[in-house]
């Protein structure tokens, strides 16, 4: 499985949602909190084109967007082979 890393806060719902959808699928990821370290969130920001939201997914190093695109690309049947090792 590639590296998987998601940037989230403690109370976030859709953080929450993004992390279960993960474990579900038996992944293992990195998480950093941000929500109390703002030279964390500003690293997030640079790496995510700017977004500031949580969660901020990122699979192997590429920028996959939040919760809603991670479900996306479940529904769409992508998300499985993006996490498995090229």
């Amino acid at each position: 499985m590639k590296r998987v890393e998601i940037y989230t806060t403690r109370t976030c719902p859709y953080c929450i949602a993004a992390k279960a959808l993960l474990t579900k699928k038996g992944v293992t990821f990195e998480e950093t909190d941000v929500g109390a370290d703002p030279s964390l969130r500003s690293a997030m920001m640079a790496r995510a084109n700017g977004r500031r939201t949580v969660p901020q997914i990122f699979i192997g190093g590429a920028h996959v967007g939040g919760c809603d695109d991670l479900h996306a690309l479940d529904a769409a049947g992508k998300l499985d082979a993006m996490l498995a090792d090229a």
